[in-house]
């Protein structure tokens, strides 16, 4: 939920801690993400909700939000991606996802929402435009439902 809710990579999702969830601003800091930027993302009221029923339930003692069997360490990237295996499994989903497409549906949603692609570069800590832009294709479908200016101006 976390992962989609922020569009998170694996790598920065067990990396959090609990000072990185800015639950008054609902954000979400990334600290040290690829290319070793710090950068802000979204955090829905829903996830924040689960993430303090998490807290509550398993009050992790560690210096992660999502501690790993040894202590000290976080939880390692596998043990998402086995999750969420078991997850799509569970659900009786056929089609052949990963963890990673959660990032990418997070990133198409904004975008088919109306979400300025710079903007969606920004949260996602893309460095290049083009990188984002890999979700524009995507897009493609909402197209029809754009009503063109002219059309507008003329009434």
């Amino acid at each position: 939920m976390l992962i989609y809710s922020a569009g998170l990579r694996v790598s920065e999702v067990v990396k959090l801690r609990p000072e990185n969830i800015d639950s008054k601003r609902n954000l979400v800091f990334i600290k040290g993400a690829k290319g070793r930027k710090d950068r802000y993302s979204l955090l829905s009221e829903a996830a924040l909700r689960t993430l303090r029923e998490y807290w509550k339930k398993f009050e992790p003692s560690s210096k992660w939000l999502f501690s790993g069997d040894r202590p000290n360490q976080h939880l390692h990237p596998r043990s998402v991606q086995k999750i969420f295996a078991n997850a799509c499994r569970k659900a009786g989903i056929t089609k052949k996802v990963s963890v990673h497409s959660l990032r990418h549906s997070f990133a198409t949603h904004l975008l088919e929402s109306g979400v300025d692609i710079r903007y969606i570069q920004e949260i996602l800590g893309h460095k290049s435009s083009k990188t984002t832009e890999i979700y524009t294709h995507v897009s493609i479908k909402n197209l029809s439902d754009i009503r063109n200016p002219l059309d507008t101006i003329l009434g």
